[in-house]
């Protein structure tokens, strides 16, 4: 009895006498010794100074409250002794740090309120003081599962002290939490004006489950403030979804244009449905992989501009496979669309088949660069991630490269003839098979530059091309056959509303329904949306 009223007394002394930043070990160590009322009330007494003191208190405080709860604590009178393991029959004391017998010490009192009590202390001194970013999460979990007994300040300290990113914004939404379920209406108030300006669908919730809250029917202030907050958070999701839209189809037209604008040029001049370009994007995907590898043997320190260095060797290597399957097979064939059609299908064939027995069937596994990892929260629920910004902006320079080829150079001069009138351009000395073998080598080389944008996105594998041939085309003819215009507005149109459709109707039913919309614009314009100039 004696022992337990000293214990008491001792913590009294300390949580009332104490300096507000400095810790009275003795005081709280006699205190762990005590009876399990002093027990407990020692660790609530740390838990409410937790935000004031030094942070090597704190850090010798978690020792002994977590040898509690290892079974480690052991008391000789009212003298704490820290055992290394449970059962040992020395350790050292909790104040000196000294070496220590530990025969005849009793083990601490630990009711079920006093163990609660001393996690969430636990919990409290970790988040403030544990080196390592696991043990500082697993301190945030302890006390949000008591939340209402942690001061503000606990978390206000532990949110700017924080040096991890993820973690940091965690500590930040519990403080929120404790904050909104405060007894204390004017803190409450600001509670909700702080997660109304940072909206998000998470922030849209922990409003709306404040309405079964008693308040929210007693007190008119609360309401008010409850369903202003609300509706701010509603009309800001809606924005950052509609966003989020535009960026994403914005992102999915930006692949199909680069898909679609070889297979434009191929088949407006020469009238050849390629179906092995959809092979080409692959070979376009390999090639960058090359490159990587190559990098990873040779200059590990170029390895994050893989992506940058592998456009030209894609568009190179595709556009020499596209030169020779011209030369070899098409060349043959011009006249005879039929035989083409096939021609190409075993084409694509040959090469799925090729990549297969030389890579294997499994995806490839690509390092991703600093560049297009990760991304930056705009608005609500709205993220610019990098590595779809960095597809838009390689459409547009495709986009740019393309026109310039087709409207500055001797070539696209000479293309865009062989377009309007094959027969006339020959006549004037224009060589056309020489045009269409430059124009397939260079309609496959746009193929392999969107195996580049494609490679750090979606899965590499040889069948990846056939993804993509089916709304290619469809991109091709809705745009106008031979127009590069026509192709960039028809991949916008078709990748805004399968993005639009799609998480309403799933992804095959958006592409059902996006096909049924294209057959039925040509029943009313078969020449797409941009008609190409031609001369017969």
């Amino acid at each position: 009895m004696k022992v337990a009223i000293g214990a008491i007394l001792a913590v009294f002394l300390w949580t009332g006498t104490a300096s507000a930043d400095v810790l009275d070990r003795g005081a709280f160590a006699a205190a762990l010794c005590g009876d399990a009322a002093s027990l407990g009330s020692a660790a609530e007494a740390v838990t409410r100074r937790a935000a004031d003191l030094s942070r090597d208190d704190l850090a010798w405080a978690a020792q002994p409250l977590r040898g509690i709860l290892e079974r480690r604590l052991v008391c000789l009178g009212t003298s704490a002794v820290l055992l290394d393991r449970p059962g040992a029959g020395e350790g050292r004391s909790v104040v000196s740090g000294d070496p220590q017998p530990a025969a005849g010490a009793r083990a601490s009192v630990l009711g079920l309120r006093q163990r609660a009590l001393v996690e969430t202390a636990d919990g409290v001194l970790a988040l403030l003081a544990a080196p390592q970013v696991e043990a500082r999460a697993a301190g945030l979990w302890a006390a949000e599962r008591r939340i209402a007994a942690v001061p503000d300040g606990v978390f206000a300290r532990a949110e700017a002290a924080e040096t991890d990113a993820g973690l940091k914004a965690a500590i930040a939404r519990v403080a929120e939490a404790a904050a909104l379920s405060s007894p204390d209406p004017q803190r409450r108030l600001a509670a909700i004006d702080r997660v109304a300006g940072a909206p998000s669908s998470n922030a849209l919730s922990r409003l709306s489950a404040l309405k079964a809250d008693a308040a929210y029917a007693a007190d008119p202030a609360f309401r008010a403030a409850l369903d202003a907050g609300i509706a701010q958070v509603e009309r800001a999701v809606a924005v950052g979804n509609g966003l989020a839209i535009l960026y994403n189809g914005l992102s999915f037209a930006s692949i199909l244009f680069m898909a679609a604008a070889g297979l434009a040029i191929i088949f407006g001049l020469m009238g050849v449905i390629n179906l092995a370009q959809g092979e080409f994007i692959m070979i376009g995907a390999y090639a960058t992989y090359g490159v990587q590898e190559a990098l990873r043997l040779i200059a590990p320190a170029w390895l994050d501009l893989y992506l940058i260095l592998a456009i030209p060797v894609a568009f190179l290597a595709t556009a020499l496979v596209g030169i020779a399957i011209e030369a070899l097979v098409l060349r043959h064939l011009y006249r005879r669309p039929l035989m083409s059609l096939l021609a190409t299908w075993a084409v694509s064939l040959f090469l799925i088949n090729l990549v297969r027995v030389a890579f294997g069937t499994r995806n490839l596994q690509f390092t991703m660069p600093s560049y297009v990892s990760g991304g930056i929260a705009l608005y609500a629920d709205f993220v610019v991630t990098w590595n779809r910004l960095f597809a838009i902006g390689f459409a547009a320079g495709t986009l740019v490269l393309t026109l310039l080829v087709l409207r500055a150079t001797p070539l696209g001069l000479n293309i865009r003839a062989v377009t309007q009138n094959r027969d006339m351009a020959g006549c004037l000395g224009i060589p056309t098979r020489q045009v269409d073998r430059l124009a397939f080598g260079f309609g496959s080389g746009l193929a392999g530059l969107a195996g580049v944008a494609l490679a750090p996105i979606y899965s590499v594998n040889p069948q990846m091309g056939a993804t993509f041939i089916i709304d290619s085309f469809m991109v091709v003819v809705l745009g106008g056959v031979g127009t590069v215009v026509g192709t960039l507005i028809a991949a916008l149109g078709v990748g805004q509303i399968n993005v639009l459709i799609e998480p309403f109707y799933g992804a095959v039913a958006a592409k059902v329904i996006v096909l049924v919309g294209i057959i039925l614009f040509l029943q009313w314009r078969p020449e797409g949306l941009v008609a190409a100039r031609r001369r017969r």
